[in-house]
């Protein structure tokens, strides 16, 4: 291993390992080891995906996406080999606790980056409908463009603020 990988995944385990690891426990419903498996895997995945490290910001969603698909990935595996009750899903209560603020954190982080990628005009008609509860005609006046401009910018922000979150490992 060069000595900037080696450097890269020190920098990596020392800001993020932390937090991934305590998401990864939450996932694994506290199970430990599986927990490390999932840390350990993830960190291993960032090491072969380098190039994904580089865009400014968004390391700790990437891994903690790459995280979450790997407990996903367990449970589909471990469901072919027997019948699990909709209570054991990740992402449900029992592996989530609904005052989770990593979650959110996470989610909000996501969003904000989708959206900063969105065009200015597009950005503002989804922040005023979507955020601010306007209607479009209240968006309409306020950014002081027709109705039918608002629908349209709202039609196609739509359209790539989704596929920016299929980009950033958010799947609907």
């Amino acid at each position: 291993m060069a000595d900037s990988q080696a450097e890269l995944m020190r920098t990596l385990h020392d800001e993020h390992a932390a937090a991934l690891w305590a998401y990864a426990l939450r996932l694994t419903a506290g199970d430990r080891g599986r927990a490390e498996d999932v840390v350990q895997e993830t960190l291993l995945r960032a090491w072969r995906s380098p190039h994904v490290l580089d865009r400014a910001g968004s390391a700790r969603s990437w891994l903690f996406t790459v995280a979450r698909r790997i407990v996903i990935d367990d449970w589909r595996t471990a469901r072919s080999r027997r019948e699990v009750p909709v209570a054991e899903l990740p992402g449900t209560s029992r592996y989530v606790a609904e005052d989770d603020e990593t979650e959110r954190t996470m989610t909000a982080f996501l969003v904000a980056e989708a959206l900063d990628r969105l065009s200015v005009p597009h950005r503002e008609v989804v922040v005023e409908c979507y955020y601010r509860g306007m209607s479009v005609a209240e968006a309409a006046g306020r950014l002081s463009i027709p109705e039918g401009t608002v629908k349209s910018r709202l039609h196609y922000a739509l359209r790539a603020l989704r596929l920016a979150m299929e980009e950033l490992g958010v799947t609907t």
